[in-house]
Order: structure tokens, then sequence, then C-alpha cells
């Protein structure tokens, strides 16, 4: 019987103390779980939604691919201390880096795996059946994988977020990826427009869950890649052709321009990354290439993109090296500091670009082209006017649009169209205009905006980049990713001599 008490007595304490294991351990689970920050699985879609279009927007068509490809056009000036100097300058050392682009690089990378778990969400997980964020996320997917490949060719893209060491796919393989993304989102959209769907809500920064202009932005989209391939096509009225039809699409789904306008950020005020820029390092300044075609044909905006309110009424020559030493001494755009202080929306499509396309195809198809050319300016000068807190008068721009439709558009139409492309996206674009410097030397062999900077060809090494060099992160840690990039005095050279796919290179 003492036998039998002491097994129960020692059963019981057992138990106890099996209890009081396992309740520890359970507290324990609670505490090193992380309520305030739970992993990507158990946060809802829409939530990734509004990181996915900040992060394209602010990091990927506005960070340092931009910064530097503005110099590369001469659409702004390169000065200071170090970086925009040396674009400016056309430094080899720094252009051909795989540091220079790291931070974007890698930036654009976390956004695309973000973006990747929405639509694994939507299709198959806890987000299954929400047609609008799928659909906006691939509609994003395209957008920045468009973006990687236009700049770097050649990337991980099938493999990325699947391998240890993705391997590197071709451009025109990552264009069909593209192309696929947006047709997918198409249909996609035109499922929730027809069910009516709302789940993004306020999250959407772009439309506000409105669908059908999301459709408009894929479709706009689709003519902008479409058109980067002109050069890769034997039949290019078919190509030009299918272009003007997913215009027209873009149109009748409302879309008129994809802008990010609520983003609060650098200092007190709103602004957009360009601004946030300048005001912290004042690396940029005006160019005399943009500003002799403003002066050329009258311009209404001359007086914004120089302005001499911070400098001393000297405008950058590129290539002068002195003035690439110089900080505080040369004018800028207006829009630079009033977008450090005010609400400025920077964009992921204008409403100019999409008109501008229009036009071009419709004249390279002998088509009248003049009211969507007019519709393009009289949008870039809308937008050059609010950018700045200004306004230009109807009379204004009416008089402008009839002196440059009756002289320039008239005497060269497709010349002009380009021209006035290349100053529409001096304000936030230029990384599309560095696209179309580099289609239309591969489709026609010209480009009608003359590039100056005497470094672009220079004896001692320095010259224009045909693109940007890999990301250090990858070099350094994927196999195939340094392969490409090349070692010891090759490393990273190739972008001074090898084009990418759609503008007649292999890679």
């Amino acid at each position: 019987m003492m036998k039998f008490k002491n097994i129960l007595g020692i059963l019981a304490i057992s138990a106890v103390a099996m209890t009081t294991v396992s309740c520890s351990e359970d507290t324990m689970d609670r505490i090193n779980k992380d309520n305030g920050h739970p992993s990507a699985e158990f946060v809802d879609a829409k939530f990734q939604l509004t990181d996915a279009i900040v992060s394209s927007v602010f990091t990927t068509n506005g960070g340092s691919f931009a910064w530097y490809v503005s110099s590369y056009t001469e659409q702004l000036f390169g000065c200071g201390n170090n970086q925009l100097r040396n674009a400016e300058l056309r430094n080899a050392n720094e252009t051909a880096a795989s540091a220079t682009f790291n931070n974007e690089w890698d930036g654009t990378y976390l956004s695309l795996n973000n973006i990747q778990q929405m639509i694994t969400k939507c299709e198959s997980g806890a987000n299954a059946g929400q047609a609008d964020i799928l659909g906006m996320a691939q509609i994003l997917a395209a957008y920045d994988w468009g973006i990687m490949t236009d700049m770097f060719g050649n990337i991980p893209c099938s493999e990325a977020f699947k391998a240890s060491a993705p391997k590197v796919d071709s451009q025109e393989s990552i264009y069909e990826n593209i192309n696929n993304l947006l047709d997918a989102a198409i249909v996609n959209l035109g499922k929730a427009i027809d069910g009516k769907m709302k789940n993004a809500g306020s999250q959407d920064l772009l439309f506000n869950g409105n669908c059908s202009k999301w459709r408009g932005l894929a479709h706009a989209l689709k003519a902008r890649y479409l058109l980067h391939k002109a050069g890769r096509v034997d039949d290019k009225n078919t190509l030009y052709t299918q272009v003007l039809s997913e215009t027209d699409a873009a149109i009748a789904d409302g879309f008129d321009g994809a802008l990010l306008d609520v983003f609060t950020g650098y200092g007190a005020g709103q602004t957009n990354s360009w601004s946030a820029y300048w005001a912290s390092r004042e690396y940029i300044a005006s160019s005399k290439t943009v500003e002799d075609l403003l002066i050329e044909r009258n311009d209404p905006r001359e007086p914004l993109y120089n302005n001499n309110e911070f400098g001393t009424n000297t405008i950058g020559e590129p290539g002068n090296e002195e003035q690439a030493q110089s900080i505080e001494e040369l004018n800028v755009p207006a829009w630079l500091d009033y977008g450090f202080e005010n609400k400025q929306g920077s964009h992921m499509f204008s409403k100019s670009e999409l008109y501008f396309i229009r036009a071009e195809v419709k004249t390279r198809l002998e088509q009248d082209a003049k009211a969507d050319f007019e519709t393009a300016v009289k949008a870039s000068l809308e937008d050059y006017a609010t950018s700045c807190g200004e306004t230009f008068s109807n009379d204004e721009v009416a008089a402008y649009l009839s002196g440059v439709t009756a002289t320039k558009f008239a005497a060269n139409p497709l010349s002009e169209i380009l021209v006035q492309k290349y100053i529409a996206q001096t304000r936030d674009e230029q990384l599309e205009t560095f696209n179309d410097i580099r289609r239309c030397k591969y489709v026609d062999g010209s480009y009608p905006v003359t590039l100056t900077n005497p470094k672009n060809n220079s004896s001692i090494g320095n010259r224009l980049p045909l693109r940007l060099p890999y990301g250090s992160s990858d070099v350094l840690s994927n196999p195939n990713v340094k392969e490409a990039f090349g070692s010891g005095n090759d490393a990273g050279m190739y972008i001074f001599t090898e084009n990418v796919w759609w503008a007649g290179g292999s890679r």
C-alpha cells in the first residue's frame, strides 16, 4: 500500500512538472512571437500592395538608376562631390562599378519578391479569388522587371526567389514574361471589374482601387514594351498597329497617367525622391542641352527648367569639368525645390508618354498624328507647371501649341515628337528617354537630340554606357551574375560595348 501511494505521488508530481514545462514552453512560444511584425504569409496582400507601389516609383523608377541616367541623357547636369560629378565626367571606374547601383538593384529585387508573394497569395493562398489585387501585382511585377531588364539586359528572373544562385535569363525571354504578366493582369482586372471588386481600397495609392485605370495602365505598358522591340521585328507596321491598339485600349479604360502623389517622405513636407536627393546632396543641375531646345522653341517651360533662384544664372554644359565640381553654383529646375516642401507627384507612367507613343507610331504608319502630339505636349506643359506650383494660361498653351505645330512639327513630325518627348520626360522619366535613344539608334540609326558631352567618346576611356552594371550583392554571391559581369580589368566594361537585346545586342 505504501509503495502504491508513493507511485501515485510520483505520477502526480510528474504530471504537475510536465504541465509546468508545457505551460512554460507555450508561454515562451507566445513571448518569442513578434505579433507586431508578422511574417509575410500572414499579411493580407492588400497591405503589401502599398509598399510595392511606393518601391516601384520611389526606388526603381526614381532612385540612382534615374539620377545617373539623367546625366547620360543630358536632361540634367551632374555635379558635386562625387557620384553625379563622376557620372557627368563619364568616369568609367564609377560608371562600370558593381557598387554604383547596388542599393537600387537590391531594393528592386526585394520589391519583386514582395510582389511575387502577393501573386502567390492571390492565386492559391489566403487571398485566393481577389482578382483585383492579383492583376495589380502582375502589373507591378511587369513594370519592375521591365525597368530592370531595360537597364541591365540579361538578369536573373525565372529562378529568382527560388534558387540560391538563379540563372541569368535572356532579355528576350524576360520580355515574353512581361507580356504574359500584362495579359494575365488584363484578364484578372476584367474579372474584378465584372465582379465589382474593391479589395484594395485606400491601400492603392495610384488609383484608389479603380480597376479600369489599372487595366488601362496594363495596356499602356504593353504599348511601351511592344515599341521597345521595334528593331527586332521584320514587319514593323504590324507591330506599330498593335502598339496603337494598346493605347486605344488604355484610353478606353480611362487611363490618363499613373502618378504617385501621396507620399510623405524627406523633411517636414511632402516630397519625391528627386527633391529629396537634391535637397540632401545638390548633385544635379540644369543642362544646356535641354535649355537650348527650350530657347529655340520660345518654350514657356524654360524659366521653370532653368531656375536661377539658387544658382548664379549659370547652366551646366555637359562634360564641363569645372562646373561638375561645383555645388550651389548652377541653376536647377524649379520643381526640385518646390517638391521638397510641397506635395508633388512622381510618375509611374505619364499621360504625355501615352500620347507621344501614339503620335510616334501614327507618324511611322503615315497617319495624322497632330492631335495626339498636341495632347502630349499639353499634358507635359501642365505637368511642368503643377510640379512647380505654377500655371500656364489657356492662351499661353494655345499659342505655344500653334507655333510649334506650324513650324517644327510641320517640318519633321517624327523628329519633333521625339524632341518634345525628351523635354517632357526631363521632369522625372529619364529612364524611358534612355530607352528611346538606344531604340531609335537601332531602328533607324538616329535620334533627333544631339548629345554633346565630349566625355561620351573620350580617348582616356571615359565614355557613354549602353546599359548599367549588375549590383555587387549578386556579383559577389551568384556565380552566374559574376561570370556575366566579368573579372579583372574587364569587369563591368561590357556596358560600353554591348547593347541590350532590343537595341541589337545579344545580352
